[in-house]
């Protein structure tokens, strides 16, 4: 249903059953899909590939180009999956040619006046709270929960089931099933309240513990640390996460508890 003060570009795939309310303008080469709400005064400009039942209010900019000055005009997306909320005054830039896409995964809420810049990667059920900043090529694991007012360093990595602090400066790698706090931002436990929510049984928590543990408290570095969790840890895929994303990390993983 279009309403007649909105603008929908003839070269755009809009289903039959999305809304799109008043002051609403949908470019060229975008496609959305059935059981989805616009909001008014949104914008949403070329390369944007938006899911099933999504809801995008007032203010949103959705697909426009990376704020990048290599940025040449190559063709690019940005695509939206599921489900996804993005609430008020959001802007979700497209990808560039390091990626060509900006890509948010099914259930994801981005609160008010989040930024997404070119190719970052949000995972399912991902939570960015109001006026969260990511800077370019950003992966933020499924589950994660990252709090108001943070900004985010180009290139981080966020693992799956996180919870980062309010306010915080992110401008390491957060291992997955942590909670990061304090600056410099640093390791303050695992997200244990969060994993029991999805399931995760005692054992499997105090687990990750353990192996958290020798990484952070026991003052070993990080290589040192790696290869007694390898050692003295059975294979899970807990542990094997932890442990690829580790090895994988080419900012770093942040650091550990600091006592105060």
């Amino acid at each position: 249903m279009h309403q007649p003060l909105s603008y929908v570009h003839p070269g755009a795939k809009v289903a039959q059953n999305v809304v799109v309310e008043p002051f609403v303008s949908i470019h060229n080469n975008v496609e959305i899909d059935e059981g989805t709400w616009i909001g008014p005064h949104v914008t949403i400009m070329e390369g944007a590939r938006i899911g099933k039942n999504c809801r995008i209010f007032p203010g949103s900019v959705i697909s426009a180009i990376p704020q990048d000055l290599k940025f040449n005009g190559e063709d690019s997306l940005t695509i939206i999956g599921n489900n996804v909320t993005i609430r008020e005054y959001c802007t979700l830039n497209r990808g560039t040619v390091n990626r060509q896409q900006t890509e948010i995964k099914d259930n994801a809420l981005l609160m008010a006046y989040v930024h997404i810049a070119h190719d970052c990667i949000i995972g399912q059920n991902a939570i960015l709270s109001n006026a969260v900043n990511l800077a370019g090529h950003i992966i933020i694991g499924d589950y994660a929960i990252i709090g108001g007012l943070s900004a985010v360093h180009q290139f981080v990595n966020i693992g799956a089931h996180t919870m980062i602090s309010g306010g915080s400066l992110v401008r390491k790698d957060i291992p997955p099933f942590t909670k990061a706090a304090r600056e410099p931002l640093s390791y303050v436990g695992i997200n244990s309240i969060g994993l029991r929510r999805r399931g995760y049984s005692s054992k499997k928590i105090n687990e990750i513990q353990d192996i958290y543990r020798i990484l952070y408290i026991r003052g070993y570095n990080t290589t040192q640390a790696v290869e007694i969790i390898e050692t003295e840890f059975k294979v899970t895929q807990e542990r094997d996460d932890i442990l690829s994303f580790i090895r994988k990390s080419d900012r770093g993983v942040m650091r550990g508890y600091i006592k105060r």
